[in-house]
């Protein structure tokens, strides 16, 4: 598919037609905790929060507590979170055996009287063959986008914080058609209420969950998109291979014609998107990396700490990009492709986008890995600007995202395998015995 043809493919996407006023970039977690609190207390008509996980934590109680005074200040407000089943029946990784957020929204709802709704989606009939990642929350007629969940260190509630990317979008029918596609979800009998007791047990939930991603599997949001050649925004939804959202992914790789910026904190490319980066590079557009630094990552582990099989995820990406970068050193050479790695020492990063070209902007939670193309439930938002009427926030965006980069110049300044900690060397080492290395890198 030529670049003409990609175009081609992405105008006769469904958006929605928007004026550059009513997207709004905000520049950092702070910033979103203090949005999403201000719009919970002005809120009139209806709230709906989708995350990963709302956490029993000072940050998630700040959230719950601002939805409860919503509630009991105006009574015929709609109040629904949406967070993944699974991740809120279990504790966090490494903290042994805990009761989960979903006892926490238990004993609030008890507490409180109030009929603040919170809902598990599961998407598959384990966590980890996919979860819930879709991202999008709505206030009246706001939709709230980022990658973040509700936590401390997402909303930046004390120290540290975790870089994400974070979007208000004023738009009544994006709104209306992403609070639609949320009920026709939650309107499945796989999904429960959490804040309920009582809840169904899982294994009693197998059937109703299969028929629901092969439900998934064709829905999209349901949009009228007339004839309209100005700034629009085009929802995508996707789940399990061959969907609409991974094609438009690949196909806007492939649009690029002067230059391509992709952004994730995991470097674990899909074939299907590695190779589409790599003909970009091919075909001579100006490619720039962002990725974040191993100890930038959710899952590091300092060596002086007690190890864990989840502390190697942030060394199995590094030596992916490590792999990357030797195939294109001649690329890094000469200045057409640049590595960017985050590393603002203490804090963590999670943004993941596309910008291509001077034209189209991606916001998304995928983090463009192979989970992310085949077993998670993914959404992304595609800013299409043909006449440049939103370049100036999002130029803004991305120097502030790059604000903590170092730029990589020469393969050897990302280190070796043998730089690993011991333990890490010895777990990968053994990792390999087995051959289960393509299967960890599916699920990652």
């Amino acid at each position: 598919m030529s670049p003409l043809t990609a175009d081609s493919y992405l105008a006769q996407l469904p958006g929605v037609a928007v004026g550059a006023d009513a997207l709004e970039v905000l520049a950092d977690a702070a910033s979103y905790r203090e949005a999403l609190l201000q719009r919970i207390a002005t809120a009139t008509r209806r709230i709906m929060l989708v995350a990963l996980y709302l956490q029993e934590d000072e940050a998630g109680q700040q959230v719950l507590d601002a939805l409860y005074q919503a509630k009991a200040a105006r009574p015929e407000l709609q109040i629904t979170v949406v967070v993944d089943w699974f991740r809120a029946r279990r504790g966090l990784l490494g903290g042994g055996k805990q009761p989960g957020n979903a006892a926490w929204y238990q004993a609030q709802r008890q507490l409180r009287g109030l009929d603040v709704a919170i809902h598990g989606v599961p998407v598959q009939t384990r966590e980890l063959f996919g979860v819930l990642h879709l991202k999008g929350s709505v206030i009246d007629d706001c939709v709230l986008y980022t990658g973040a969940s509700l936590n401390n260190v997402y909303l930046h509630r004390f120290e540290r914080y975790r870089l994400d990317r974070y979007h208000l979008l004023h738009s009544p029918a994006l709104a209306d058609a992403m609070v639609a596609l949320v009920q026709r979800i939650l309107a499945s009998d796989a999904t429960a209420r959490l804040d309920l007791p009582e809840a169904p047990d899982p294994g009693s939930l197998r059937s109703k969950i299969r028929r629901l991603r092969s439900y998934l599997r064709n829905q999209q949001y349901a949009l009228q998109s007339p004839a309209f050649s100005g700034l629009r925004v085009i929802p995508l939804l996707g789940i399990g291979r061959g969907n609409l959202l991974n094609h438009t992914l690949c196909t806007l790789v492939r649009a690029a014609r002067g230059e391509l910026v992709l952004c994730t904190p995991y470097f674990n490319l899909p074939r299907m998107l590695l190779r589409e980066v790599r003909l970009a590079l091919a075909r001579g557009v100006q490619v720039e990396l962002i990725v974040g630094h191993r100890t930038a990552n959710d899952f590091y582990i300092a060596p002086d700490q007690p190890f864990s099989a989840s502390g190697v995820l942030p060394y199995l990406y590094e030596d992916n990009l490590r792999a990357f970068v030797r195939r294109q050193a001649k690329a890094i050479a000469r200045k057409q492709l640049k590595l960017r790695v985050w590393n603002d020492p203490g804090h963590t990063f999670h943004a993941k986008g596309m910008w291509v070209d001077q034209r189209y902007s991606l916001l998304t939670g995928n983090n463009f890995n192979p989970r992310g193309f085949n077993l998670d439930l993914e959404n992304a938002l595609l800013i299409d600007d043909p006449e440049g009427a939103w370049l100036e926030p999002r130029h803004r965006e991305l120097e502030g995202i790059r604000r903590h980069t170092q730029l990589i110049e020469h393969p050897a300044e990302l280190g070796e395998k043998g730089d690993h900690p011991k333990k890490v060397r010895t777990f990968l080492r053994r990792l390999r015995y087995t051959r289960l290395g393509p299967l960890i890198k599916r699920v990652l």
